[in-house]
């Protein structure tokens, strides 16, 4: 999954999460007895917005946010869809992931037009390809408005680097490794002098990292052409995202690990891995999934091919909200100019407001986690030159068959011949 957005955090899901997945209680927005209206914010992963619930109740003292959050994607959007096909049971207030915009665009109405409530004066606050991905083609109807891009770097663990003899300087790191094949020989000599760790946490994440590169740099969208066919088959991106990712499998380089599992978040706490492609939203992952023992250890160098972009998100009101006019007054405020540099500083999340990167707040701002990395210059220096990519409306499904037999031909149950047939066929049954 492309954010697969843009972000997904640890394996566990609270137990008011469980609750909200059984009873699916929707976001009525009740009002209490002293006429303050609850507002339900729905998220996935992690958006940073957890100090901004706080000021916007301070400033609002007539409005009480609840924040329902389910931290894996692939838990979230079913029950998103479920919600806004059956026109109750979602927030407010709702997170959208990139892969899933395009079939919720197809629906527009089942969304209040947030020009209606005075975002068109905004457009200027977001990236111009960003703004045009939730309007509909006539101009007249904006969905939702952008959250965060997903700029690409690659994330290391220092002391792996420096125990297999290898230079731990980020400039020195970034100069290893100007090609994916260049990655390669590098995770070679690693594997070479470090026997208890891999160099790559595994393929799914890397695979999905390495597609929305070269998609971007070259046709500009995945397994669905902008008309909506599938070409997972002739994109030449997607093969070629597949055949660097099978060399990385085959030289021995990759834990094994699935992305967002019980095992990827131990992998981080045990050391498991010496590099992890790392769009921005990875940073507040990472530090989520290695915890306080591992600060200092990670840093943050150029990745591999060049600039691109993985994930990100827009903030939607579904029309099934009771209080449409504080829900977009609310969605408004999450994705202003100085809410997106307030959830960069928080988790990571690279804006999508040009005025944001501009920022001497978001330029300047250094992780003390990853080593004092510069992970605002890091990030933001490309930001304006990416170019979007295109997904299909069942681009999440199509993607995880996918990342299905990337998983079996990683763990010996299919031949490489027979783990890409079987990508295509049921990538086809997918789209039908």
């Amino acid at each position: 999954m492309l954010r697969s957005h843009r972000r997904l955090a640890s394996g566990l899901v609270s137990a008011a999460v469980l609750a909200l997945g059984l009873s699916a209680c929707g976001g009525d927005g009740g009002s209490g007895s002293d006429s303050t209206v609850t507002l339900t914010v729905d998220t996935f992963s992690t958006f940073g917005y957890e100090e901004l619930f706080k000021q916007y109740e301070a400033d609002h003292p007539g409005i009480k946010i609840k924040h329902r959050n389910v931290v894996q994607l692939d838990e979230y959007l079913p029950r998103l869809e479920q919600w806004i096909a059956a026109g109750s049971g979602a927030g407010d207030v709702v997170a959208i992931e990139e892969g899933i915009l395009t079939k919720f665009m197809a629906h527009p109405d089942k969304f209040v037009n947030l020009l209606d409530y005075g975002a068109g004066s905004l457009q200027g606050n977001f990236l111009d390809w960003k703004w045009k991905q939730a309007l509909t083609p006539d101009g007249k109807y904006l969905v939702g408005l952008g959250t965060d891009i997903g700029g690409l770097a690659m994330c290391y663990r220092t002391d792996l680097f420096k125990k297999a003899g290898l230079p731990t300087d980020r400039d020195k790191v970034g100069k290893l490794w100007p090609t994916w094949d260049d990655y390669i020989a590098t995770g070679k000599k690693y594997a070479g002098e470090v026997k208890d760790s891999k160099f790559v946490d595994g393929s799914v994440n890397l695979y999905n990292t390495i597609l929305a590169q070269a998609a971007s740099q070259s046709v500009g969208y995945t397994f669905f052409d902008p008309s909506g066919k599938l070409v997972a088959g002739s994109n030449p991106a997607v093969k070629s995202a597949w055949d660097t990712t099978l060399k990385i499998q085959q030289a021995g380089l990759s834990a094994g690990l699935k992305s967002f599992e019980p095992s990827w978040g131990s992998g981080f706490k045990q050391a498991k891995f010496a590099t992890i492609a790392c769009p921005s939203w990875m940073l507040g992952v990472i530090k989520e999934n290695a915890g306080a023992g591992a600060a200092g250890k990670w840093d943050v160098a150029a990745i591999p091919g060049g600039s691109g972009s993985r994930g990100g998100s827009f903030l939607a009101v579904p029309k099934q909200s009771k209080h449409a006019e504080q829900a977009a007054e609310l969605a408004k405020y999450l994705t202003s100019v100085n809410s997106q540099i307030v959830a960069f500083k928080a988790r990571n999340n690279l804006p999508s407001s040009p005025q944001a990167l501009d920022d001497p707040a978001v330029k300047s701002f250094k992780n003390e986690y990853f080593s004092d990395a510069p992970v605002g210059e890091i990030y933001a220096a490309g930001a304006k030159a990416v170019k979007p990519l295109y997904l299909g409306a069942d681009n999440n499904p199509v993607g995880q068959r996918f990342e299905d037999a990337l998983l079996a031909l990683e763990q010996g149950r299919l031949a490489p011949g027979a783990a890409w047939k079987k990508a295509l066929a049921d990538a086809e049954r997918e789209a039908r």
